[in-house]
């Protein structure tokens, strides 16, 4: 029975559906299919941390399309949702709201109360807290932030199962994180190691490759004059001579004949006087600057492959705080110029920032005439942490690393392997993955030096000197995890033996957060916790992501699937574009220019919002366009509109009745086309054609069929019966073939005379149509658009006449080929019905040609 509503609208759908489909746990994830009936999804949890914006919206209403797609092909979709919630972002954003810093020496105050404040501003005085205040801060937080994100989520009409949501930072995650870590340390996957780390002065931790980014910076080469032992210089440029004191080699190239004889012997370094050899590499350019380059520990990568490769000494200047040390170099034994001993020399320089130091060293050096020339402006790319504001720096630390295929031949291939092995889509994204994993030059480093995350779940011995030996790890039993190391006790020893000679002393670290993000399939899948879950959900169907984490999540899932389970942990990826302002811009949060949901879901419903984002293609930038929003609300309002008059005019008995004419089999034939070409779409992950195809049959359907056959619907007989048939069967396909772009207003048309959700229907197919089509010969099968065109014709010309739809048109004329007339013939009936044609004069011509003539006057009874 219909109960389609007197004045339908799209206005309030979220909130009233989201709470029915919360109530009838519509798509609670059905746990007692096997794995070939199942669909499993790797949804990224989206980092929490401030507003949800719109870009991140868009790429999660894609894979939503896809979704729901599948649940409606039949299959248990396993569709996961979890937060992010450890790390940097988190810190940082307790630290500007509450004003605080973690202080671990600090003892724990179980009276502190701190209230938020949205208006601090960053850099204001923060207060000093223990690490176990400042932790419960950021649980309290990310527990708030997770909350409005979910509801932004629901808004948007997210079909996830949110019983199976999770938090990067709760007690699963932290258990399978750890338990994951260490299987890696017993396989000898991971490892500890005092190596040059890139290292963030401002947020004091140690960063990964795959967190870095260059951004150009303004600097200057400056030529420094090294002396030779014959007592003349050579030139050398660098843009960093406030690493000169850290000096340890120069290089040249093995091909260069200008320096060829330079090779093994030593020079001086300028206002230093510090010898260092030179010697030949692969690496030094004999093109760039003048073909020399200082080697020092350490400027950037390159000199870090050069101290590794040439063993060279280790010379440090530069301290985790980004100032320069305080101690004389050991390795500067006098003074030079002015001064008279190295400890005068250095005094100008101790305690320096990068910065300071630079200048203070060009103008020592140009007042000693021992740089060539004026310093030239230039611009580079320089590296940064992502989250960063100054260079990075590379200093030496202890660190954990996971093993990624940088320094292992056979790894790297097999990871190669596995991404060719995937299903990419688009394809092209295939290739950044594989450019990103020929270019690795460094093993995954996991450890930071941070505060909210994931503790590494270790211990050490220290010795009787008060040392911990770190090359002697202690693990915990598997039964304990998740651990807090700084917390929790080794079995054997005793809380009083922390920090003590003989006693133990707990990692320091957490583990970087994609080190938890990339466990994502063996957490929602419960690897090691629920075997059952696990054999129905893993390997996984669909991991949807954006591009710009390719080379940190899609690549760290990948590596943690082949390392664990010794297979890739998904067969198919999707990937999303990026999110442009109106001037194609990225969206980003440093830019400014981010959007937020809230304002475009009120103004054009969710669904014009899910219009928009499944109106871009995959892996294509998009910029935020409201004009196609507005057209997306326009189709969920024509929706509402056509499903009330379509069923005004259907009764039940009707629905599935029997199709026999022309004009309708011809509509019929053409939507199972559309429902077959639009599956295929969406089985390619296409959501934006299969969105194509559906709304580019749904407006001929309003515009053309409907109108076309109005007046026969309201009929009795046996062609009026045939109109309504063909309605009904039209609107519960194409129902179906929108809900998953528009997920709201389907479901509120389908609720009007159908049972149970339109997300749980069954998806159409041409095969599900009316049976009537079968064997349909072309003249049939050609009604609809012919009558379409006529009827198209009879408009433009009461269009062009100024006059209404309504107006009668006294005499149609058609001239065509016999067949076209032959099928115009058999739908004249709902021609002339449609444009209120009086009389029809069909002539048989070599040439095409329409002409309406319109009636001079409206009859009084119209």
């Amino acid at each position: 029975m219909t109960t389609a509503p007197d004045r339908p609208t799209v206005d309030g759908l979220e909130a009233k559906w989201d709470q029915v489909w919360q109530r009838d746990e519509t798509y609670r994830f059905d746990r007692t299919k096997s794995r070939a009936e199942v669909y499993s999804i790797d949804t990224p949890p989206p980092t929490v941390s401030g507003e949800l914006h719109l870009g991140t919206v868009f790429g999660y209403v894609q894979v939503d399309a896809i979704a729901r797609f599948r649940r409606m092909r039949g299959r248990a979709v396993f569709y996961p949702i979890g937060w992010d919630d450890n790390g940097l972002p988190t810190e940082r954003r307790v630290q500007n709201l509450y004003g605080v810093r973690c202080n671990p020496a600090l003892d724990y105050d179980p009276d502190l109360k701190i209230e938020a404040d949205p208006n601090r501003k960053g850099r204001a005085p923060q207060r000093d807290v223990s690490r176990p205040n400042f932790l419960e801060l950021c649980h309290q937080q990310t527990e708030l932030d997770e909350k409005v994100f979910e509801q932004v989520f629901r808004d948007v009409g997210l079909s996830v199962d949110w019983n199976l949501a999770y938090a990067t930072i709760d007690d699963r995650c932290r258990r399978i994180a750890q338990r994951a870590f260490l299987q890696n340390v017993a396989k000898q996957d991971a490892y500890i190691a005092e190596a040059p780390t890139l290292w963030d002065v401002d947020f004091q931790t140690a960063v990964a490759q795959a967190e870095v980014e260059d951004r150009p910076v303004k600097s200057s080469y400056v030529r420094l004059l090294f002396q030779r032992p014959d007592g003349s210089t050579v030139e050398i440029d660098t843009t960093r001579p406030e690493l000169l004191p850290g000096c340890v080699a120069v290089v040249v190239s093995p091909d260069d004949p200008r320096y060829a004889d330079l090779i093994g012997t030593e020079l001086t370094t300028p206002l230093f006087n510090v010898a260092v050899p030179v010697l030949a590499h692969r690496l030094a350019d004999a093109s760039k600057g003048t073909g020399m380059a200082m080697v020092c520990t350490f400027g950037d990568n390159t000199d870090v492959i050069w101290w590794r490769e040439l063993r060279l000494p280790l010379r440090s200047i530069i301290n985790r705080d980004g100032r320069l040390r305080r101690a004389v170099p050991e390795w500067l034994s006098s003074g030079a110029g002015s001064f008279s001993s190295a400890e005068e020399l250095w005094a100008d320089f101790a305690g320096k920032t990068a910065a300071q130091a630079r200048a203070r060293i060009v103008e020592l050096l140009t007042d000693a005439s021992l740089v060539a020339g004026e310093p030239r402006p230039i611009e580079h790319d320089v590296k940064f942490y992502e989250k960063g504001d100054r260079p990075l720096e590379i200093v030496t630390s202890r660190q954990w690393y996971i093993r990624n295929g940088a320094l292992d031949t056979e790894l790297r291939n097999r990871l190669l392997r596995g991404a060719a092995e995937l299903n990419w889509y688009p394809e092209f994204m295939q290739t950044r993955l594989e450019h990103w994993i020929a270019g690795l030059n460094t093993d995954w480093l996991v450890s930071r030096q941070r505060f909210f995350g994931v503790p590494l779940p270790l211990w050490y011995p220290i010795d009787a000197d008060g040392v911990p030996i770190w090359s002697e790890p202690i693990v915990p039993e598997v039964e304990r995890l998740p651990i807090d190391p700084q917390v929790d006790v080794p079995i054997g020893f005793d809380a009083s033996q922390r920090g003590l000679p003989g006693g133990f002393t707990g990692d320091p670290d957490v583990m970087d957060t994609w080190a938890t993000s990339s466990l994502s399939p063996q957490i929602v899948c419960g690897w090691t916790e629920d075997d059952d879950l696990f054999s129905r959900t893993f390997p996984m169907d669909l991991r949807p992501q954006g591009p710009e984490i390719i080379r940190t999540w899609t690549f760290s899932t990948m590596l943690r699937g082949i390392l664990q389970h010794d297979c890739l942990p998904w067969a198919n990826v999707s990937i999303n574009g990026w999110i442009l302002d109106p001037d194609r811009k990225k969206m980003s949060k440093s830019k400014g220019n981010v959007e937020t949901p809230a304002s475009l879901v009120a103004d054009f419903g969710a669904d014009g919002v899910r219009y928009w984002a499944c109106r871009a293609g995959q892996g294509v930038d998009t910029a935020v366009d409201r004009g196609q929003m507005r057209v997306g609300r326009r189709l969920a309002v024509k929706l509402l509109n056509v499903s009330k008059f379509v069923l005004g005019l259907v009764s039940e008995d009707l629905q599935g009745g029997a199709v026999t004419e022309p004009v309708d089999l011809a509509m019929l034939r053409q939507l199972a086309n559309v429902a077959d070409r639009a599956t295929a779409s969406f089985d390619r992950y296409d959501y934006r054609q299969a969105l194509d195809i559906t709304e580019e049959f749904f407006w001929r359907f309003c515009d053309d069929y409907v109108e076309l056959v109005k007046s026969r619907s309201y009929g009795s007989d046996d062609g009026a019966r045939s109109a309504q048939a063909a309605l009904a069967a039209a609107l519960s396909v194409l129902q179906r073939l929108l809900a998953p772009m528009l997920p709201f207003v389907a479901e509120e048309v389908w609720s009007w005379w159908q049972e149970g959700s339109v997300h749980r229907a069954e998806w159409p197919t041409a095969d599900s149509l009316t049976p009537q089509l079968a064997g349909l010969d072309e003249s049939v099968t050609a009604a609809f658009d012919t009558a379409a065109t006529i009827l198209r014709h009879v408009r433009k010309a009461k269009t062009d006449a100024k006059k209404g739809m309504r107006w009668p048109v006294r005499l149609l004329r058609v001239q065509d080929s016999a067949d076209v007339l032959a099928v115009l013939r058999r739908t004249l009936v709902d021609v002339q019905a449609a444009g209120t044609v009086a009389e029809v004069e069909l002539v048989e011509a070599a040439e095409q040609s329409v002409t309406i003539t319109l009636a001079d006057e409206m009859p009084e009874q119209a």
